[in-house]
């Protein structure tokens, strides 16, 4: 039986109300009473229901998918304004037990070489990071109790921590590992980490299981349960993702949903963030063998809804997509961009890109001058902030701060404000021209007077040397 307020994976994820949440939008696609109605009350901006949502992306209108996009361009906007978060993802260890049949860590593939950074390596790739210019990661590592242990992560978030280079400093660790206990979920918070990050693959429960015929993520329910274990281990930001392409994309998307909508019915606060991953080629891996691949104008459909869906959620965007795709969605909902990505372990110290150890291949081979430079060329602002964790407006309070649309008299001006440092520290001249006058334009788009007035003050000492201001 349908509940989302149940912590039962089967309850909270039920898979009769998904099959009668398809069954309802493929009889109502064409209902324009219905779908006008579902238009009218996204542009209130408190967000849509998993079968509101189903019923617009079983919609072929191409009227009607002119007014999602036009919608959730303007929701992103209300919400996070033009501004693009950057991260970087740094792969610890790609040793793993599990048999992931989409994934090349999965332990049966004997041909890729296994690697673990010591701490003196994990020192060594933050250095290249900050050296870009990065403030924030996001650590990946595969699942491994011997290898990879808790205390393995931990070591590492206080390393990654510790380092000081130049002007340089990671800010924020988000974290994407298993599935694990409430006790290792307090530990993390208690590392200080940002985001939980993990990525459900699919909803289906019969297709997770033949995915992941074995290891311990094989068992469904334990993985899925895992946002509701790390909110009791007291980290009150979690971000969720699928694979797209392993499974039905309409069934994961109102399976995303129904999590999203789990959480906020559970917790008063929904996922932090939301991936949109698509399967890629890697190591051993074929994505064609799998037969649910989407193109570029589902996929596109799919992030703009989630934006209406989930208005207040931080959308991302990997460089497992082209600079064409990622474009396009970064103007429907994607608030959250990697930069320079190397999806290898140890990649960043090396000169070359190395593949060998590449999880997946990583199509916007970039370099992050030049995602910057560009971002500020289709009038995006490139943001290194990570002051809210910083400040504790985490869980309940960022979300209360940005449904207000307060958002703006601290994330805008603390996105200029870093923006100005990676000019400072890390630009080619071409792009710092480029941003000095963004930042010259956009400091006047701050709301409040006073706080205008301070970040001016705060751009300006930035200039002459300081570092690391935030409101």
């Amino acid at each position: 039986m349908y509940d989302p307020k149940s912590l039962k994976a089967e309850e909270f994820i039920c898979h009769e109300e998904i099959e009668d949440t398809l069954k309802y939008a493929d009889e109502n696609k064409d209902n324009m009473p219905l779908i006008r109605e579902i238009l009218d009350k996204a542009r209130l901006c408190k967000g849509l229901s998993h079968r509101e949502a189903s019923v617009l992306l079983a919609c072929e209108n191409p009227e009607i998918l002119d007014e999602i996009y036009k919608l959730a361009n303007e929701i992103k906007h209300k919400f996070y304004g033009n501004r693009i978060v950057m991260f970087a993802p740094l792969y610890l260890s790609n040793y793993c037990v599990n048999g992931c049949i989409y994934c090349p860590y999965h332990r049966q593939n004997h041909h890729i070489p296994r690697r673990k950074l010591t701490q003196e390596e994990v020192a060594k790739e933050v250095i290249a990071l900050q050296d870009m210019g990065h403030k924030r990661l996001a650590i990946e590592a595969g699942e491994d109790p011997v290898n990879n242990p808790i205390e393995y992560i931990l070591d590492c978030i206080k390393t990654i921590y510790s380092i000081q280079h130049k002007n340089g400093a990671i800010r924020r660790v988000n974290v994407n590992i298993a599935a694990t206990t409430v006790e290792n979920y307090r530990k993390l918070k208690e590392a200080g980490i940002g985001t939980y990050i993990l990525f459900q693959e699919t909803y289906h429960k019969e297709s997770y299981e033949k995915l992941h015929p074995t290891g311990p993520k094989h068992n469904y329910a334990y993985h899925t349960e895992a946002m509701d274990r790390a909110m009791e281990g007291s980290i009150d930001d979690v971000g969720l993702g699928v694979l797209y392409g392993l499974e039905m994309y309409r069934y994961e998307f109102c399976g995303q949903l129904m999590h999203a909508e789990h959480l906020e019915a559970v917790h008063g606060v929904g996922p932090h963030t939301i991936s949109v991953p698509r399967l890629k080629k890697a190591d051993d891996i074929d994505p064609t063998k799998f037969d649910n691949g989407i193109s570029d104008e589902t996929f596109a459909k799919i992030c703009a809804l989630i934006r209406i869906a989930v208005p207040y959620t931080g959308m991302i965007i990997s460089t497992r997509e082209s600079q064409k795709v990622r474009a396009q969605v970064i103007n429907l909902g994607v608030s959250q961009i990697s930069g320079a990505s190397r999806t290898s372990v140890g990649g960043y110290a090396e000169e070359e890109r190395p593949t060998d150890t590449e999880q997946f291949d990583v199509s916007d081979q970039r370099s992050l001058d030049e995602v910057v430079r560009w971002l500020m060329e289709t009038d995006h602002i490139p943001s290194f902030c990570t002051a809210c964790y910083r400040e504790g407006r985490t869980g309940d309070r960022f979300m209360s701060l940005c449904k207000s649309g307060q958002i703006q008299n601290c994330c805008h001006p603390n996105a200029l404000i870093t923006l100005k440092e990676f000019l400072e520290d890390y630009a080619s001249p071409e792009t710092k021209a480029i941003g000095e006058k963004m930042i010259a334009q956009e400091l006047e788009n701050i709301p409040n007077e006073k706080t205008r007035s301070i970040a001016k003050g705060y751009v300006e000492k930035v200039a002459h040397g300081e570092r690391d201001f935030r409101f």
